[in-house]
């Protein structure tokens, strides 16, 4: 950690984050990187601390005085602006963002991902603090290439599918489609950053994930998450494949993504932190264009991955169709293709994704088969005790 230098070779001053959502996915990764690799503090704000537990106790963890964790709401607890205060920096992850919720849920999509990010804006622009704030590549909406006849030879053309953070346009269904309602809220909390930015001088950065994977990502239901609801795709397939049944392809799996590992993107993240010059006013796409796939094509790889990994056999059928009225419900719509143009982060942090499409299924996989077998098992040994 010692001699520790930024990008344009100045020493690395140690510093405060208040890391609101360190409880999550994307923050447990984030904690671990910067309490095993950097001299930072983090006060963890969040309601849950499951996956972080092993960076907060024992108290004798060699960076025990350099994270403390604050159970806080942050929708009512009049403590968040103190946090913020006695911070350099703050880390916003907190959202509600399963794609089942936008139209089963939109009012809570709406006022998580919107009304509740508010105030974190306001106490870092009135307080002179410094935001790095999580959006989603969701704010493109649909592709100028969606629009396309199918026929057309343009849609064989990227300048159609490729997301620039400067230049796309960000187009979303009608109202009725309310699978739109977690898009339209989180980039207007973009609009208002960057205003805040333009009119009060507020120092942000904005983080554009594009389908961030890895260890303890999402929830399988009824063993690290709710009974209910449907995840994202990606832990959707990974629970139909450790409970032995098909992967469901909404509307045949046509859609196309891309898929980068939690640890290239917190890398990205990392640099942000630390370069705060190079990161201040910007929006930086978070992916990895290498990494595409259709849902299908996505769906026969864990498949096989998944395969090696647990030394079981596949199933006789391992997909099968699925509407998407019939999978989410009424309301729901999609794009059909998303890439991340790397450009500006390449250009300010000198930052690319290097973990294939393979290697991050498997590293994802082989935890989940492994936190699903100890789930079964104690859930068995308590069974049996009864």
């Amino acid at each position: 950690m010692a001699g520790r230098v930024d990008l344009d070779g100045n020493p690395i001053k140690p510093i405060s984050i208040c890391m609101i959502g360190a409880g999550g996915f994307i923050g447990s990764h984030l904690c671990e990187k910067l309490m095993s690799e950097t001299p930072h503090k983090v006060l963890a704000v969040d309601v849950y601390s499951d996956k972080i537990k092993h960076l907060l106790e024992p108290a004798t963890l060699p960076w025990a005085d350099r994270i403390q964790f604050h159970r806080i709401n942050i929708k009512n607890d009049s403590r968040l602006e103190g946090l913020i205060k006695m911070a350099d920096l703050t880390i916003n992850l907190a959202a509600i963002c399963t794609p089942a919720d936008y139209n089963t849920r939109p009012l809570d999509t709406i006022y998580s991902n919107f009304i509740d990010a508010l105030p974190v804006v306001k106490y870092c622009s009135e307080n002179g603090k410094r935001l790095i704030h999580f959006s989603t590549c969701e704010v493109y909406g649909k592709t100028i290439g969606a629009f396309l006849p199918k026929d057309s030879p343009l849609r064989q053309d990227p300048a159609y599918f490729v997301l620039k953070e400067d230049t796309s346009p960000c187009i979303f269904g009608s109202i009725e489609k309310q699978r739109w309602s977690y898009a339209c809220a989180k980039q207007l909390i973009e609009r208002l950053v960057y205003a805040e930015g333009a009119e009060n001088g507020l120092e942000f950065t904005i983080v554009r994930p594009f389908n961030w994977i890895g260890p303890r990502m999402d929830f399988i239901p009824g063993i690290d998450g709710p009974s209910e609801g449907v995840p994202r795709v990606l832990a959707c397939f990974s629970n139909n494949l450790l409970r032995r049944e098909p992967l469901k392809l909404v509307d045949g799996g046509e859609s196309q993504r891309t898929f980068i590992y939690i640890k290239d993107a917190i890398e990205a993240v990392l640099l942000m932190i630390e370069n705060p010059a190079r990161a201040n006013g910007h929006i930086f796409n978070v992916g990895n264009p290498n990494n595409e796939v259709t849902v299908r094509q996505l769906a026969e790889m864990m498949t096989q991955v998944y395969s090696n990994v647990s030394g079981e056999s596949s199933i006789e059928t391992p997909t099968i169709d699925v509407s998407s009225k019939e999978f989410y419900g009424e309301g729901y719509d999609d794009s059909d293709k998303r890439i991340p143009d790397m450009t500006i982060i390449n250009r300010q942090l000198g930052w690319n994704p290097k973990t294939s499409l393979w290697d991050l299924l498997e590293s994802t996989l082989t935890y989940q088969h492994r936190t699903y077998a100890e789930a079964v098992k104690q859930a068995m040994s308590k069974t049996t005790a009864n």
